[in-house]
């Protein structure tokens, strides 16, 4: 019997003013608020990568006020998926990957790659980004250390043993089978939204990334306590089956987005030392 996968369930960021005082407690101040999510979450994306390559210091530092067993997800730059847009960005993921997520140490979750809305389904860019997408740490340092020369790369693996990558793409055209199945080709998960529009909740990897931005139900304004049980639920079998799941929740009500993050990770059993 395969061995049971881990859910992680968290948020996008972890800066975000209207939290102080209602998720964050009156008074705390900002540089302890990492440190006080995680103390309550199990992951968080990481989106200050996708406006500039961050360095490894601050990396390490992020990891050093998260506790074991956390993990961060690494938003991809708009460089390469919005600028770029998939297409000869070797140069630009070279220089991203040696910028220091490796610093992160055993604390590195996924990739995510969110692509633009209006980048339609294309076979042959999408085949070659995917081809290019390191999935082992050889790939990665070998990748890495073709960055162009305006830092060191940053080479250290550390406890890192596992690559992954997500893939959010935004437009219509990708509800196709050929998508899906370049995604399960290179086991890149495609994420699950929960919305009207993309519904679907198909892994293509072996692992599973949600990006929870429904429900995907008409008029629903925000994630009820019997919407968390139904996915607690789904995801429990996806654990069971022996799948890692990562969920973060980003919906437009983003003011309770912990609190549903917390929700969800104690529907599934799991307690952390400061509930």
């Amino acid at each position: 019997m395969a061995s049971k996968g881990t859910v992680r369930t968290g948020t996008a960021g972890w800066v975000y003013a209207p939290w102080r005082g209602s998720f964050f407690p009156p008074g705390l101040v900002q540089k302890k608020e990492l440190a006080y999510a995680a103390s309550r979450l199990t992951s968080i994306e990481i989106n200050a990568t996708f406006r500039a390559n961050q360095k490894p210091e601050s990396f390490a530092r992020w990891a050093g006020e998260t506790p074991e067993g956390f993990r961060f997800a690494v938003k991809g730059p708009q460089l390469v998926t919005h600028v770029r847009r998939l297409r000869n960005c070797r140069q630009e993921l070279a220089n991203f990957f040696a910028s220091g997520p490796l610093a992160l140490g055993e604390r590195l979750g996924p990739f995510i790659w969110q692509l633009p809305p209006n980048l339609a389904f294309d076979a042959e860019s999408l085949s070659g980004f995917l081809d290019l997408l390191p999935r082992t740490l050889d790939a990665y340092q070998g990748l890495a250390g073709e960055a162009d020369g305006t830092r060191t790369p940053f080479l250290e693996a550390g406890a890192v043993s596992t690559i992954r990558h997500a893939i959010e793409p935004r437009h219509e055209s990708f509800d196709d089978p050929a998508a899906n199945a370049l995604f399960a080709r290179h086991n890149v998960a495609r994420v699950i939204a929960d919305t009207l529009e993309r519904p679907a909740r198909e892994l293509t990897a072996d692992f599973a990334y949600c990006r929870l931005q429904g429900p995907a139900r008409p008029d629903a304004t925000g994630y009820t306590q019997a919407d968390i049980a139904g996915w607690a639920e789904t995801m429990g079998g996806w654990r069971d089956a022996g799948h890692d799941v990562f969920a973060y929740f980003v919906h437009e009500d983003k003011l309770h987005a912990p609190a549903n993050a917390i929700a969800l990770r104690r529907a599934l059993g799991i307690a952390l030392p400061d509930d």
